[in-house]
């Protein structure tokens, strides 16, 4: 019977593959249409650090490779290979990844032309080719991309007319051109933000300044020496000459109040869920919209069993969708404050801009007036905190590989953060119960961007650090400011957490002296006394030169001084086996010179800290 069913699979398959249906990506031989789509793209680039190492031509599932995300139903979406160094051209075969929502190649150095066969990838939603070499002409066919919301392509060499078929786009946030040699009029296009500064023959031909100005839709200021279009399309024809009367500049700034308050009044609309009746199809950047009673009925009505994760920014619950989907559902904690509601949209839309393969991937939102919720997928093996302790047959489920695995995966969605995102993120705690594990116990930075999200309803003085006592940084402690090295330090504490097997809070429960882990390592380290370091459940199964290379990167990102602390992609190199040494001893040399080995403990800067700190588990395993 089992053979039966295999062979009614496989030839349905083969059906499915020869009708050319949308559901399967094989085709009658087997051969993955994506796969061959991806080593044509491979093939074309030139990738100096072997980042596409992975990519096989005679794999059947991509979704495994680095840099590639995989919708829910198995299809490639998301393409992220920004910042590495890449040369070469676009592949037309790019064209053939229909199911594409992303396209992430921005800060490399790939030059050529944008194929035209990006216009076929209907379901895409940005297109981010920034910063690159890429010159000729913008493809008409970028028009056709219906469900496009961020078209960056700034800062490369294109030519040429801006494709009229842009106007054609009416779900545009973001179009930024700026910084190429294109020339011609300037077609409507109807972004909030449509950027083009640094093309000097569109602003000659326009013989006006606008070319330096960034301006939101639907403020629109076509170059025609004067012509304006309103919103439903009707000319108008408005002289502004030098000098013009007080009255006239008046009118224009009530014109501009009304326009600023109903573009207000639309985006609350949308945005809200009122009474649970809304379209469907509304999506806010990547994201899909879900109504709150759907989310209510996926967790069992917020059923206690379904907790996930309990935290500072609220509560996480199991959910399983109407189409069984199962999802990690964060109701965000006392958000029913008064404003802030098109802050809170701009903060999702760029959260969910942030695409890479150790980044947990917001698929979705939900707003009511007093509820926000934030929908990702589920994490079936949880956060690292709750599995330093899981075992298997006798033998820890992280053991000593796994542990580095996590370091390396951990490290690269940082770097994404601070260094490849547009804008930057900060995460502010990044520890053992924000990272969490998939199904093959990949490393899955989670939480990032929230601490961002929230702070808009915070006064502007800081009454409060975010994160937890043992991880956050020195410099954050004493005057609530935080910066990308702040995330080095709570990176550094992780690496000793993976390493000890043990919570950074839990050391100096019970003591006068308040000891935390860092001052602990320290100590053990001077002593040379790494064995009492090692977490006990690895027993001997792990490289000590490793684990004395893990502690001098721990220790370093670690530094009190901030300065002194090295960027997230100084930090992975290091973990790569690229230019430790260097840093160590430039580490220890600091430390000597300013007597900073025995002056201060960690320890002495929470003691000190006048800030209220929040000692909180942020999320948990979802």
């Amino acid at each position: 019977m089992g053979i039966e069913k295999f062979l009614f699979w496989k030839v349905g398959l083969m059906v499915l593959a020869l009708i050319g249906s949308s559901y399967s990506t094989l085709s009658p031989t087997g051969v993955n249409f994506e796969v061959v789509a991806l080593i044509a793209i491979k093939s074309d680039l030139n990738d100096p650090y072997n980042v596409l190492e992975n990519w096989d031509a005679n794999s059947v599932d991509p979704c495994s490779w680095r840099m590639i995300t995989c919708s829910p139903d198995g299809y490639v979406s998301a393409l992220g290979l920004p910042s590495l160094s890449l040369s070469g051209t676009i592949s037309p075969g790019i064209g053939n990844l229909t199911n594409l929502q992303s396209i992430l190649l921005q800060n490399n150095e790939i030059s050529g032309f944008i194929p035209t066969s990006i216009g076929r990838l209907e379901k895409l939603e940005t297109l981010d080719l920034s910063n690159n070499q890429l010159t000729d002409e913008i493809p008409e066919s970028v028009g056709d991309l219906k469900d496009l919301n961020y078209l960056r392509l700034n800062n490369n060499s294109l030519t040429g007319p801006i494709p009229g078929s842009l106007s054609k786009l009416e779900g545009l946030t973001l179009v930024d051109l700026s910084y190429n040699n294109l020339s011609g009029s300037l077609p409507k296009v109807s972004a909030r933000t449509l950027k083009i500064v640094g093309n000097p023959l569109i602003c000659e031909q326009a013989s006006q300044n606008n070319c330096s100005v960034v301006y939101p839709e639907p403020l629109f200021f076509p170059p025609d020496n004067g012509k304006g279009y309103s919103k439903s399309g009707t000319k108008h024809y408005v002289a502004i000459a030098f000098g013009a009367s007080f009255s006239v500049a008046f009118l224009i700034l009530i014109v501009v109040g009304l326009v600023l308050w109903w573009r207000y009044r639309h985006n609350q609309q949308i945005f809200f869920d009122v009474n649970d009746q809304y379209d469907p199809e509304v999506r806010l950047g990547h994201l899909r919209r879900y109504t709150f009673k759907e989310l209510r009925a996926s967790t069992d009505h917020f059923n206690l069993k379904n907790i996930l994760g309990k935290g500072g920014f609220g509560i996480v619950y199991k959910g399983r969708l109407s189409n069984g989907t199962v999802v990690a559902v964060k109701r965000l904690k006392d958000y029913n404050a008064v404003g802030g509601e098109i802050q809170f949209q701009t903060e999702v839309e760029l959260i969910s801009l942030a695409v890479h393969r150790n980044l947990l991937r917001l698929w979705g939102f939900c707003s009511t007036e007093n509820e926000r919720l934030l929908i990702y997928p589920y994490m079936p093996n949880g956060s690292v905190a709750s599995r330093l302790k899981d075992h298997v047959n006798g033998r820890p489920v992280l053991d000593w590989s796994r542990r580095k695995r996590i370091a390396l995966g951990t490290a690269r969605g940082l770097v994404y953060l601070h260094e490849q995102c547009d804008p930057k993120i900060i995460h502010r705690d990044v520890k053992a119960a924000n990272i969490l594990l998939d199904e093959d116990f990949e490393a899955v930075v989670g939480d990032f961007g929230l601490a961002k999200l929230l702070d808009h309803r915070d006064s502007h003085v800081t009454t409060a650090v975010r994160g937890t006592v043992g991880h956050i940084a020195p410099e954050y402690l004493s005057t609530g400011r935080s910066s990308e090295k702040t995330d080095v330090f709570g990176f550094g504490i992780l690496l000793l957490e993976l390493i000890t097997g043990q919570k950074a809070v839990d050391f100096g429960r019970g003591t006068n002296q308040k000891a935390v882990m860092l001052d602990w390592v320290k100590k053990l380290h001077e002593d040379g006394k790494l064995n009492l370091l090692l977490d006990r459940e690895l027993k001997n199964e792990y490289d000590r030169m490793e684990l004395e290379e893990m502690v001098r990167v721990a220790l370093v990102s670690t530094h009190f001084n901030p300065c002194h602390r090295p960027k997230m992609s100084e930090v992975l190199r290091m973990l790569e086996g690229d230019g430790l040494t260097e840093k160590w001893e430039q580490s220890q040399s600091m430390e000597t010179t300013r007597h900073e080995k025995h002056s201060k403990r960690y320890s002495d800067f929470v003691e000190e800290s006048s800030l209220v700190v929040e000692a909180i588990e942020l999320s948990g395993p979802r």
